[in-house]
């Protein structure tokens, strides 16, 4: 019987114990990063939500006392706090998220119409998406400072009276859209522009041989192409205006009153401000908070995906 030469390669069993440990050593460093910083949060933050704890002294087990708080006990403070907080963050998704989408879908459809300079138009829309919120901000108060703002000044050189951006509902909920616009237009913009990219030319070509125009062109070639990207934008452009919290935190404080408390800026200050911290109830409107994202995005991403 004749013996077959290996040469130089590992027995089976140490191939294949190599091949199965390859895939974990790469997957490994976000698995770590995923389990110490998302997944333990979240089930401990679940716990905590069904205690009472201000982080000083030891957790006291209260069950569903801060879901009934903010749910169902109309007597309770907080209840009115929770809900108030969520109707400001209500206004904010209901006056951002459809510029957040159409605005960036034309300016990408029309660099991508390559005009001259649709290089320098690209990095003009994408830039300001590069600074942090905190610069951000600063420039806008900067701008629409009620007294010494930019914005204001060439008001006054016309002869009008000064306009209250920051102070006075509704220009508050303008100045937060326009400036969370300006800042975040640009990552929507690149990710239509990659999706535009995707849709064949001989589409548009076929619908210019059947008489289609522009307008008919967009509705029936640029949206059914750009159906995926679609959905991904209007899902997490949704969530991250229900997350909102910087931008009215630096700029208004949640003022007027608590006109613009966002919720997430309600959470914060419930969990961790004042002599007295409610770990406990943070938890608990957090977790609610999760749960009404979850259900819209689920709904959100079921309604733009579903076949026709």
């Amino acid at each position: 019987m004749a013996i077959t030469k290996t040469g130089d390669q590992p027995p089976v069993y140490k191939r294949n114990w190599k091949e199965k440990l390859t895939p974990l050593l790469f997957i490994g460093p976000h698995l770590i990063f995923f389990l110490i910083f998302l997944a333990y949060p979240t089930i401990y933050g679940f716990i905590i939500s069904f205690h009472n704890w201000n982080f000083f002294g030891d957790m006291s087990f209260v069950g569903l006392q801060n879901y009934a708080n903010i749910l169902w006990n109309t007597d309770s403070l907080f209840f009115e706090y929770f809900w108030s907080a969520f109707r400001a963050t209500f206004i904010f998704v209901i006056l951002s998220v459809p510029p957040l989408i159409l605005i960036p879908l034309f300016i990408a459809i029309a660099i991508n119409a390559r005009p001259p300079g649709q290089n320098f138009f690209r990095a003009l829309f994408y830039a300001p998406s590069l600074l942090s919120v905190v610069t951000v901000v600063l420039i806008w108060i900067w701008l629409l400072d009620t007294n010494a703002g930019l914005v204001n000044y060439y008001i006054g050189t016309l002869g009008l009276d000064a306009i209250p951006w920051l102070t006075r509902t509704p220009w508050v909920w303008i100045s937060l859209v326009v400036m969370t616009i300006w800042w975040t237009i640009g990552t929507n913009m690149i990710l239509f522009l990659a999706g535009l990219g995707e849709i064949p030319d001989h589409l548009y070509e076929a619908a210019k041989i059947d008489g289609a125009n522009k307008i008919q062109q967009f509705f029936h070639v640029t949206l059914p192409g750009l159906k995926g990207p679609l959905a991904f934008v209007v899902v997490m452009t949704t969530l991250a205006s229900f997350n909102v919290m910087a931008q009215p935190q630096l700029a208004t404080g949640g003022g007027p009153g608590y006109e613009t408390r966002v919720l997430i800026l309600y959470i914060y200050d419930t969990a961790f401000t004042g002599g007295n911290p409610r770990a406990g109830l943070g938890a608990a409107m957090s977790v609610v908070l999760g749960m009404i994202l979850l259900s819209i995005s689920l709904i959100q991403f079921k309604l733009m995906t579903r076949e026709k």
